[in-house]
């Protein structure tokens, strides 16, 4: 008798041993293998939680589906499922997998942006990156509503956005980019800065709008400061900017390479040949460079400039007018020799 139970304990020991190991190399060995390296799947806002299965085995080689959804029930991981783009760099557990999908432990993208005209191609670039496409980031920022408690409209509302690169999670919506946008511009325009904007009489979106002028106009950095100091002294004396990259956006043309007089005549507010005073919005997103470089404008007399006619990029400065024609016309006459006409 005692033999017998001991021989039954033994064999009970054993059963429960192999359903331990069973069950341990079920649940939390190895069992969901990603199709390529750093996969990433992406859920979107609203998804089902079949949705998020058949995503699940369309990215990733599972062992066993059914043991899968045993374990998202298990962990109601079906009524907590949280949007966004998930990275898996390793082979994981179902346990792992689904802690990771239950927890919302989302990889965030990378967005970069400079050089952009207008909020259409920001909305574009942000949309490429964002679970928010370009059509609703567009909508966004089309209503002035959504802003204007900032004090911003739709002629500066791109002054908001600073050039770099953010981190964003993938499900951010229109809004959010918005928000995240609006802390970053907080962020940026310090007390520093913005004590430097009221030194010249400037708020900061008056300085993303000369900015954003300059930064057409001038490609080198060292020749942007004194670029700065004659519009603001032309801003002083109640003159026009006379900036060309003005006329290029009144036009919506940026392939323009040689203003010409025909094109002064363009009706528009941004035309700063006939109106004085700083355009309604800049003409792009100012860069760093562009924005320091107006806080930071050399002081000087210059009331003009031209481009050097050796093309370095650098510009001659001017306190007359009868001095920056003589620029002006060595310019002129270089264009001309490399038939530059348009």
């Amino acid at each position: 008798m005692k033999k017998n139970i001991i021989y039954l304990f033994s064999v009970f020991i054993l059963v429960a041993l192999i359903i331990f190991v069973w069950g341990y190399r079920t649940l939390y060995c190895v069992n969901v293998h990603p199709k390529k390296k750093h996969q990433a799947i992406y859920i979107p806002t609203g998804s089902s939680y079949q949705q998020v299965l058949d995503t699940i085995e369309s990215n990733f080689d599972i062992r066993n589906i059914k043991v899968l959804e045993w374990v998202a029930a298990k962990k109601d991981y079906p009524s907590r499922i949280k949007p966004g783009r998930y990275v898996i760099d390793n082979d994981l557990s179902y346990i792992e997998l689904i802690n990771i999908l239950r927890s919302g432990r989302q990889t965030s993208v990378r967005l970069t942006f400079n050089n952009i005209r207008t909020i259409s191609q920001l909305a574009g670039r942000a949309g490429s990156k964002l679970e928010a496409d370009s059509v609703q980031i567009m909508s966004f920022f089309s209503d002035d509503n959504n802003f204007k408690s900032e004090g911003f409209n739709q002629n500066d509302i791109i002054a908001l956005f600073i050039p770099n690169t953010y981190e964003f999670y993938w499900n951010t919506d229109a809004n959010g980019f918005y928000k995240r946008m609006l802390k970053e511009y907080r962020q940026f325009w310090n007390e520093k800065r913005m004590s430097l904007a009221r030194e010249k009489g400037l708020s900061p979106v008056e300085v993303a709008i000369l900015a954003s002028i300059i930064d057409d106009e001038v490609t080198k950095k060292d020749d942007k400061p004194g670029i700065a100091g004659v519009y603001l002294n032309r801003l002083k004396r109640g003159m026009p900017l006379q900036a060309c990259p003005t006329i290029k956006f009144a036009l919506n043309d940026f392939t323009i390479t040689r203003v010409l007089f025909k094109h002064l005549e363009v009706e528009s507010p941004y035309n700063t040949y006939k109106h004085t005073g700083l355009p309604p919005g800049p003409i792009g997103c100012a860069s760093v460079e562009g924005i320091d470089a107006v806080l930071n404008a050399e002081h000087s007399d210059y009331l003009f400039f031209a481009a050097k006619a050796d093309f370095s990029g650098y510009h001659n400065f001017s306190r007359t007018l009868a001095e920056h024609n003589r620029y002006a016309a060595l310019y002129q006459k270089e264009l001309n020799r490399r038939r530059i006409f348009k």
